[in-house]
């Protein structure tokens, strides 16, 4: 007990290390610059790791996350599997039902088709897949994933503003927050978004948990975090934190940008990991209530989440 309890205190004392920041005042009023004739609202939170430095915009204005919430689900996963409640080999089922619209390759397949949970997140995150993402969803609960989030499970995060509503293309069930229609699949904060990201990075993934038995081995949180990083370095959307950064083929070679990108209409968001010779910066770019709707490359959001990356890491990582 006294051991269970030396962990849970150290594990608050890091998290609260860990949240705090040093504002970068100078960086912060040259990316209200670059956001100052954009037609839309943005949100940011971007934090240098290795420096504590630290850059807001609207950071704690809840926001649509669109797809970024899958961040929250594959955290959700990684613990339910740490718990040894769910395993990456488990099998499931896509059947003819389960298929919807939108980004991912599982809506074009014969069904029933049979994937393991670890191919559905790969999937969820990789291309965004929505499809994969109801069937995880499916498999963890969606009430999991929401106590994960509000920090209801022992392992939890404790975010006042992070919030899955649905499944992806399906009405909403049962009794839901109020501003669900507001917020449409998810609800987050810049500032909130980027914790998430953060743990995956530093590979904070809470007190271990009590462990529901099984004779499945539990991977080390180690693998695990490896696991959702190569999810995020491979992920298929490069037109907003990675635009202007990436050098090289990620289809090739190891990335050196995990992220994940959400996108509606009126909304387009980004979160992203840059690792850089000085050191990892976490950025969290949301923008909603956009004027420009289109679905091309040179989407006025979409190129200025990219040029806010660019400003970010080139102030804080020059030369990486």
């Amino acid at each position: 007990m006294r051991t269970t309890r030396v962990a849970l205190a150290l594990f608050i004392l890091s998290s609260c290390l860990f949240a705090s920041g040093q504002d970068d005042p100078a960086l912060n009023a040259t990316l209200r610059t670059l956001t100052a004739g954009f037609h839309g609202k943005v949100a940011l939170y971007a934090h240098d790791l290795a420096t504590g430095k630290t850059v807001a915009i609207n950071a704690d204005e809840p926001v649509p996350t669109a797809s970024v919430i899958k961040l929250g689900i594959l955290y959700t996963a990684l613990e339910q599997i740490r718990a040894g409640r769910v395993h990456f080999d488990d099998r499931l089922m896509l059947r003819k039902e389960d298929q919807v619209p939108g980004s991912g390759v599982l809506l074009f397949l014969d069904t029933p088709h049979a994937l393991t949970l670890k191919d559905a997140l790969t999937l969820m995150i990789a291309v965004s897949d929505n499809t994969a993402t109801n069937l995880v969803i499916d498999d963890l609960g969606l009430k999991t994933i929401n106590d994960q989030l509000a920090g209801l499970e022992p392992e939890g995060l404790a975010l006042k503003n992070t919030w899955l509503y649905k499944k992806v293309y399906r009405p909403a069930e049962g009794t839901v927050p109020a501003d669900q229609p507001q917020f449409g699949l998810g609800k987050t904060t810049a500032r909130e978004m980027a914790a998430i990201m953060e743990r995956f990075v530093t590979c904070n993934l809470g007190p271990v948990p009590a462990t529901i038995g099984g004779s499945t081995p539990i991977p080390s949180d180690k693998d695990l975090c490896a696991a959702a990083i190569h999810m995020l370095k491979v992920q298929s959307d490069r037109d907003m934190i990675p635009r202007y950064l990436e050098k090289l083929d990620s289809t090739e070679g190891d990335s050196a940008i995990a992220n994940k990108t959400g996108a509606v209409d009126h909304a387009r968001n980004d979160v992203g990991a840059i690792f850089t010779k000085q050191g990892t910066i976490v950025i969290a770019a949301f923008t909603h209530d956009n004027a420009d709707t289109s679905w091309t490359a040179d989407n006025g959001a979409e190129v200025l989440i990219a040029k806010l990356a660019q400003g970010i890491v080139g102030a804080w990582a020059s030369g990486s």
